[in-house]
């Protein structure tokens, strides 16, 4: 069977249709998305910034480490703006627990209370900051949404196409099983963007094309590396056929990987994020593969998105940041090579 390859060093737009759907704005099918270099050749390389600019940034969850990375990457953008000559501050804030809505909803309205210039935010789930980004965007200050979950009331999106995760993940998955075998998917939040693009992502690539793939079993473990553990070892023996689990993010495949081992099961376990314990998990021969966001670059494309917006350039609703299939093959090779990164080129505005 043929199969169409997709890029291995993405950071591409996939035009997958329309601009919105029958449930509203999904960033994973504009047409018009851009990556941050066609937004540099569009709009020039030079950043001009004003000083004395505040800047939020909203995450999910620091017991994560994608969300840590996350936050480093806000304070090497910070610094790169700073070593121009501008001083521009980035304040990072989000809340432990991964569903602590309220919490980061407090957190976000008191962004916005204390006058920040842009807030980048990355919801919890699809709703509970709706309210603090239309009272942001009410209060005059420029709203980006990053990564996930999906917030409709933010003027722009900056972040991996989600769906595309699972779409790479499927396509590694049967090319290392032959393109056939049963396959389970272990889904984070119900109600989280991420969660239900990566899913639709690998589902559709097995039906698209004509794959020997059976997924058989696909459940919610809410992004818990237990739960997810307690799954995978509950599929194993109702399905002593199951040659591969697709994770939706690195935590839940971690904890896969330990019901697999536990089990001594010859299973393939994928993830999404390319947190550091992945990569380690991959390097000791654990977990076969992750799509890596680079959460460190997708912070500071989303700073310099958000700066470019605030000196009044015409920006794309949509910026597409990188991603890559990470496996055993290249999980040494360095990021910015894989993805081609170039820093940003800010200066001080006239």
């Amino acid at each position: 069977m043929k199969k169409k390859v997709l890029a291995m060093a993405l950071g591409m737009t996939m035009a997958l249709g329309v601009t919105a759907s029958a449930e509203g704005f999904n960033p994973d099918k504009v047409e018009d998305a851009m990556t941050i270099e066609q937004v540099r050749e569009k709009n020039g390389a030079e950043v001009p910034v004003a000083a004395d600019m505040t800047l939020g940034a909203i995450a999910k969850s620091f017991s994560n480490e994608f969300w840590r990375t996350l936050e480093e990457g806000y304070g090497a953008a910070e610094e790169a703006v700073n070593a121009a000559g501008v001083n521009v501050t980035i304040k990072v804030d989000g809340p432990t627990d991964e569903n602590d809505e309220i919490g980061q909803q407090t957190m976000t309205d008191n962004m916005v209370n204390q006058g920040y210039n842009a807030i980048m935010a990355s919801p919890i789930s699809d709703a509970n900051l709706t309210a603090s980004i239309e009272a942001a965007n009410e209060a005059g200050i420029a709203t980006v949404n990053v990564n996930d979950g999906l917030v409709e009331a933010a003027s722009y999106y900056v972040g991996p196409n989600a769906y595309q995760n699972g779409q790479l993940a499927a396509e590694w998955v049967s090319n290392k099983l032959g393109d056939e075998g049963q396959v389970g998917i272990v889904i984070g939040m119900a109600k989280a963007f991420a969660a239900i693009e990566r899913t639709e992502g690998f589902k559709d690539w097995v039906a698209d094309n004509n794959s020997g793939l059976e997924v058989v079993a696909e459940q919610n473990a809410d992004w818990d590396r237990q739960k997810a553990k307690e799954l995978a070892a509950t599929w194993i023996q109702q399905y002593p056929d199951m040659k591969a689990i697709f994770c939706n993010n690195d935590t839940m495949a971690l904890g896969v990987v330990e019901a697999v081992e536990e089990a001594e099961a010859d299973i393939l376990v994928v993830g999404v994020d390319g947190i550091g314990e992945a990569y380690d998990s991959i390097r000791a021969g654990k977990l076969d593969a992750t799509v890596d966001s680079f959460p460190y670059y997708m912070a500071q494309v989303a700073t310099e998105c958000t700066l470019r917006v605030l000196a009044g350039q015409e920006m794309p609703r949509v910026v597409a940041t990188p991603q890559a299939l990470i496996d055993s093959e290249n999980v040494d090779t360095a990021a910015a090579d894989i993805i081609g990164w170039t820093d940003a080129a800010y200066v001080a505005a006239e």
